[in-house]
């Protein structure tokens, strides 16, 4: 996978000497930039190339943001911002506390790590997809069946797969490998205007440029034991479809670096955990997404729409029928519903 996972791998071991093959079931990221605006302007979703599968990883098309809750005492961290300042990222990165790059900055960037990696010896290999993990008689890995039928020689295998390589993950647990279901979390993509946020966090400062878009982050401790929040909300920012199968609807948000739209958008979503789901097993919260997204694609019109509901019409337990003073920034459209 050429995610970030997959791009900082292959870019450690070409620094080391190592000389990298780098498998990506999607397109180059220029190519797979058209293909995705080919869903979010004519409904087309192409399952190899989309805004999760590609170059760059699903984070190309949700906004940039580098955020890490991990403790990092080997300043591992500052290693990916200082290679992303290389590959064109601006240099505040390194000292601002929110770093943020912008989608569409991201596209030449990882054009660049692609290309210092190339010149390094690495060799990147599009439009392949990984099939099969071969096992020896000791089920030490020996290779890769690969999409394209021919077999990958190979003792060492990184798997940079991000979270939405499903028929990857069925494949790995087929052959044995050991895994168990995560929580995870489910929810919607509220958007409302810039400058009710701006107005909510800056009050008479809204609108300075020294201070740009605001943000915002929310939590709420439910007495059942259960919390909701906001999660990747994106300033200035579009909400775009995130979809991968055919007939399911997932959507995401971004932002460019200007952060200069007119909409602001977060997640607002609630913890699962693995009782939760339909089925036992470390697969069983793929079932679950499955089963929420198929609903969301049919809620929409079966076509990739997305189905949209007032907040206050939410609250008031009643379906939506028309749109209010927000226009739903995202493509390829919206269709008034009731998601409760």
């Amino acid at each position: 996978g050429t995610g970030p996972c997959g791009i900082f791998a292959a870019l450690l071991l070409a620094q080391m000497g190592f000389r990298p093959i780098i498998l990506e079931r999607g397109q180059k990221v220029r190519q797979r930039t058209k293909d995705t605006w080919g869903l979010w302007r004519r409904n087309i979703l192409k399952p190899e190339s989309n805004v999760q599968y590609g170059e760059g990883g699903a984070g190309t098309f949700s906004d940039g943001k580098l955020y890490s809750q991990i403790r990092d005492p080997l300043l591992h961290g500052r290693k990916v911002l200082t290679e992303f300042v290389k590959a064109g990222a601006p240099e505040e990165i390194l000292w601002v506390a929110k770093p943020h790059i912008g989608t569409f900055r991201l596209v030449s960037m990882v054009e660049r790590m692609r290309a210092e990696i190339e010149a390094l010896g690495g060799e990147y290999r599009f439009g392949t997809r990984m099939e099969e993990v071969l096992l020896g008689a000791e089920r030490q890995v020996v290779g890769l069946r690969l999409s394209d039928g021919t077999t990958l020689p190979a003792r060492h295998v990184v798997l940079a797969l991000g979270h939405s390589a499903r028929d990857s993950f069925a494949m790995l647990h087929a052959a044995g490998v050991a895994m168990e279901a995560k929580p995870l979390s489910i929810g919607v993509r509220i958007e409302h205007p810039q400058a009710i946020i701006d107005a909510a966090r800056y009050g008479h400062s809204a609108g300075s440029p020294i201070l740009g878009a605001a943000d915002y982050k929310l939590v709420h401790h439910a007495a059942n034991g259960r919390s909701v929040y906001s999660f990747c909300m994106c300033p200035g920012g579009r909400v775009v479809a995130a979809a991968s199968e055919p007939g399911r609807l997932v959507t995401n948000g971004m932002s460019q670096y200007s952060r200069a739209e007119f909409n602001a958008n977060a997640g607002i979503v609630v913890g699962i955990s693995p009782a939760d789901f339909p089925q036992a097993g470390p697969l069983g919260g793929i079932a679950f997404q499955r089963h929420w997204e198929e609903q969301a694609f049919i809620a929409g019109g079966s076509n990739y729409a997305a189905p949209a509901q007032r907040v206050e019409d939410f609250l008031a337990g009643r379906a939506s029928i028309s749109l209010g003073a927000v226009t739903p920034s995202y493509q390829p459209g919206v269709t008034p519903t009731d998601l409760a």
